[in-house]
């Protein structure tokens, strides 16, 4: 199943002529994500751009918590093509194999729009911690087993299952921290209540930048471009291989007429190749 879905969001959808029949009203985004997280920038800084090509009004409706429930609920039942849910590999492709029990079927309930983007993720600590590597991270925990946390915005989430995999990795036992939303998660580990977290570049670049939160490494094979000055998890002292990334993408009602989801797929890529 996450094959399918994973080649049907990658490969472009058929170009149907939507004769300018989509959109013919205001076009809402549904967000799993808190107002200011990551996800929620780049989803609002993409309406804008849409906004502009389909001459409608494009809004993001943040519904955060419940591990994406509410939001995928807000969209889940709907019949209008107007409405839209924004979701990540956690909702879409973990989701599925980590409940028994689901309020919703990706496959049944939805179809795929568009892909938005891919992210690594990097190991933050607060800018007071006294861990500068991950290497010192980790022998903190092996030397007291339960005692250092990590935050994570939900169970099953990227972020928790690639902590999950740290500990695996390193042999060590970490307290699982989760919370309901990522800006709750990443203040918790820059007031010193949570001693690390897995999160991204975008949401928690505002902590960074005052300076209360620090990477200590990128969950990646190589630096990342956007900030080469963080080193990989392997330069840090920590496993090699040790790669934890997302990906983030709109689906549509399975409802929804196919020249819709073209139209939201064709503007989606367009706005993404404007500078």
């Amino acid at each position: 199943m996450i094959k399918r879905i994973a080649i049907a969001l990658l490969v472009a959808l058929p170009l149907v002529t939507a004769a300018q029949t989509f959109p013919t009203k205001t076009v809402r985004i549904v967000s799993p994500y808190p107002a200011g997280a990551g996800p929620d920038t780049v989803a609002r800084l993409l309406a804008e751009k849409l906004a502009k090509g389909w001459g409608q009004q494009v809004i993001v409706e943040p519904r955060p918590g419940g591990n994406g429930f509410i939001a995928v609920e807000a969209v889940k039942k709907s019949s209008d093509p107007h409405d839209i849910v924004m979701l990540d590999n956690g909702h879409i492709a973990i989701n599925p194999s980590l409940f028994k029990r689901l309020p919703y079927d990706v496959e049944k309930d939805f179809q795929p729009a568009a892909l938005i983007y891919r992210t690594d993720f990097l190991i933050a600590v607060s800018t007071a911690s006294p861990y500068k590597t991950v290497g010192e991270l980790i022998a903190a925990a092996k030397a007291s087993p339960g005692r250092i946390s990590y935050a994570t915005p939900f169970v099953g989430s990227p972020s928790h299952l690639g902590s999950a995999m740290l500990e695996m990795r390193t042999g060590t036992q970490m307290l699982h921290v989760p919370f309901k939303e990522t800006s709750q998660m990443v203040a918790s580990v820059g007031n010193g209540e949570v001693t690390w977290t897995l999160t991204t570049l975008a949401t928690a670049g505002a902590l960074v930048r005052a300076g209360k939160v620090k990477f200590l490494a990128v969950a990646a094979r190589s630096r990342l471009p956007a900030a080469a000055e963080i080193p990989t998890v392997l330069e840090s002292g920590g496993p090699a291989d040790y790669e934890v990334n997302g990906w983030v993408a709109f689906l549509s009602p399975r409802g929804a007429p196919a020249e819709s989801v073209a139209a939201i797929n064709a503007g989606v890529n367009r706005a993404l190749g404007e500078p």
